[in-house]
């Protein structure tokens, strides 16, 4: 039943991006400049989403949102175990954001356009690639926007409850002195059974007090990673 329901949520996922496309293309064309990515962006993580975690019967218990100033530029790091997650960041965010996402990502049907569109992407393979997003990166933060970075990199695929974090989200923050929000989707494996499908429920999310780093250096990016691990770690053992 879970590999059925699994097929059905994709097939509505994919029926409802087509939908959106006449969407997304009319407000590029009627709305000048930077607002019209900010207007689709806002149209698909609180307009597209809810409306597609509804048809699958998936409902969002988020805990701590109010902590989140929609008005701030954050850096935003979480954990990585479904291709459901970004749908769930999307809609648990207050605000707006700007994904980093991989660049391989462009190359499916439909959903790839958005991801041009709407992400920075980055080819994990090229370090040229690697430095050109942390420079756009920066930029969009002076910009405004928030960015959500995995700081797994990628899903996650093994059994334990996080993967190895790498330091190039915290190195962002200090640097722009962004303040870093850790967001935890602590019972994910229910929902997708394990990995191996997906059902309907309740997913719960919990936000951390965001952490500032304005006063941070080159010699906190590594407790501030393993600070930003534990609070995700310790969500994940009491699930």
């Amino acid at each position: 039943m879970a590999r059925i329901w699994a097929i059905y949520a994709a097939a509505m996922f994919l029926i409802l991006m087509t939908l959106s496309l006449p969407i997304i293309g009319l407000n590029m064309v009627i709305t000048p400049g930077k607002r019209a990515l900010k207007n689709n962006i806002y149209f698909l993580h609180h307009l597209f989403t809810p409306v597609f975690l509804t048809l699958v019967g998936i409902r969002l218990k988020v805990e701590g949102k109010e902590m989140l100033d929609p008005s701030r530029s954050y850096v935003i790091v979480g954990n990585h175990k479904s291709a459901l997650d970004f749908i769930i960041n999307a809609h648990a965010f207050p605000g707006v954001f700007r994904f980093l996402a991989k660049q391989e990502l462009q190359k499916i049907p439909v959903f790839g356009f958005i991801v041009r569109k709407m992400c920075l992407t980055v080819d994990r393979s090229s370090a040229m690639s690697r430095a050109r997003s942390v420079v756009a990166l920066k930029q969009q933060l002076a910009e405004g926007w928030s960015i959500f970075i995995y700081p797994e990199g990628s899903r996650n695929a093994s059994d334990q409850p996080l993967g190895t974090f790498y330091d190039g989200a915290f190195r962002i923050a200090i640097q722009t002195g962004a303040p870093l929000a850790i967001e935890t989707i602590i019972d994910i494996d229910r929902i997708t059974a394990g990995g191996k499908g997906l059902r309907p429920g309740v997913v719960h999310i919990v936000w951390e007090t965001p952490i500032e780093t304005t006063e941070m250096g080159s010699n906190d990016i590594l407790p501030l990673k393993e600070r930003a691990e534990e609070l995700m770690r310790s969500r994940l053992q009491k699930e």
